[in-house]
């Protein structure tokens, strides 16, 4: 069973009625397959020669589909523009920026492929019990590639002030999807790190050259080289560290309030819950559990305060150090996230799968709140019990 990436999967981003008229920020759709949208966003400001400063979009598309989303350019240009793979289209003026404020959620179609008969008809099964239950809303996986294949976060070096070695997990570790390009720019840095003279003189345009450059002539400012990489990838690495212990506040709740026969373990990612009850439903319904932050402030005896402070002290850490001591921007974000989601507008289409002879596929059409991943949806659906 495998799920089909291009050119059957899309995620179509819903807004709210953004004001278009006049004003100085210009307002465009942006289609593009094969890359996530900060890769997307780093190539139009290339061809544009914008600073990245300018551009101001709602919310993160996977890289592993056709998607499309908005954003705004200030003082941009009134035009279309293609690139390799993504296309800008113009699509008027606006009197401010858009953010994630105006996104209502996503629209997604994505193919089951490669099923036998019985396998078409216990997934259908699946997901009309999904859409009864819902599913546990964990960040995914697309949450956390900007954590190397070492397993560490960038993050919580910054917390520990350890600038160094935050800046050699950003520019020097392997990813998982790093490029032939990429691979070989990080091999020169891990070669000659700390040599910053010789490293401005060598690379190549680009983040890492900045931050080369800037220690070059303040080596002991190694804060200040870190400012020195894109903002948006200096929040991503706090917000992947925050959703990793999101996700195990999440697990330990859902675990503490399971009963016989509803846990539905699910490999790589938490438990989540089956055979709901309708008072269960209306709990997860309402149920918002906190971001860990310095500035969140919960009662004493809030009951997932301890599992929190378990959390946190597995990394070594209490709540009221979840900032960093050294830098202004960015920080950690305050405030909580939705337990649970449900699909609205779900329906299956079942059909011959005509790219494998004799199987089945299963075609599905729903939307989803903002923040909420899809393919989380589709783990819930294909778990193994």
């Amino acid at each position: 069973m495998k799920l089909k990436q291009l050119p059957q999967d899309f995620q179509v981003e819903e807004w709210t009625e953004f004001q278009t008229g006049s004003g100085p920020f210009a307002f465009y759709r942006l289609v593009k397959r094969s890359l996530g949208t900060p890769e997307a966003v780093y190539q139009l400001c290339q061809a544009l020669k914008l600073a990245p400063q300018r551009v101001s979009y709602g919310g993160l598309k996977d890289r592993h589909a056709l998607t499309t989303q908005h954003l705004t350019i200030a003082g941009g240009p009134p035009r279309n523009y293609q690139g390799k793979l993504w296309s800008l289209t113009y699509l008027g003026q606006a009197e401010r920026a858009f953010t994630p404020a105006d996104m209502l959620g996503n629209r997604f179609i994505l193919v089951l492929r490669d099923l036998s008969k019985p396998e078409s008809s216990r997934l259908r099964s699946r997901l009309a019990e999904t859409q009864r239950d819902g599913v546990a809303n964990y960040f995914d996986e697309q949450r956390f590639r900007s954590v190397s294949r070492s397993g560490a976060f960038v993050a919580r070096s910054l917390i520990a002030g350890d600038f160094d070695r935050a800046l050699h997990l950003a520019l020097a570790e392997p990813y998982a999807h790093d490029r032939p390009a990429e691979k070989e720019l990080k091999a020169r840095l891990r070669q000659h790190w700390g040599d910053w003279p010789l490293l401005r003189a060598s690379l190549p345009p680009g983040s890492a050259r900045r931050v080369a450059s800037h220690l070059a002539d303040h080596p002991t400012d190694l804060a200040g080289g870190f400012t020195r990489l894109p903002f948006e990838l200096q929040s991503l690495y706090l917000s992947a560290y925050q959703s990793k212990l999101w996700n195990e506040l999440l697990a330990r709740w859902v675990a503490s309030r399971s009963e016989r026969g509803q846990l539905l373990r699910i490999r790589g990612v938490g438990p989540m819950l089956r055979k709901l009850r309708p008072d269960q439903i209306e709990y997860w319904r309402g149920c918002r559990l906190p971001l860990a932050s310095a500035r969140l402030k919960l009662p004493a005896d809030d009951p997932v305060m301890p599992l929190l402070t378990e959390i946190l002290q597995g990394e070594g850490l209490r709540l009221e150090e979840m900032k960093l001591p050294d830098l202004r921007k960015p920080f950690f974000s305050k405030g909580d996230r939705p337990a649970w989601f449900w699909p609205e507008g779900l329906t299956v289409q079942r059909a011959a799968d005509e790219l494998h002879p004799g199987r089945k596929k299963l075609a599905l059409r729903f939307t989803l709140p903002r923040g909420c991943y899809a393919t989380m949806l589709v783990k819930r659906v294909t778990a193994v019990e």
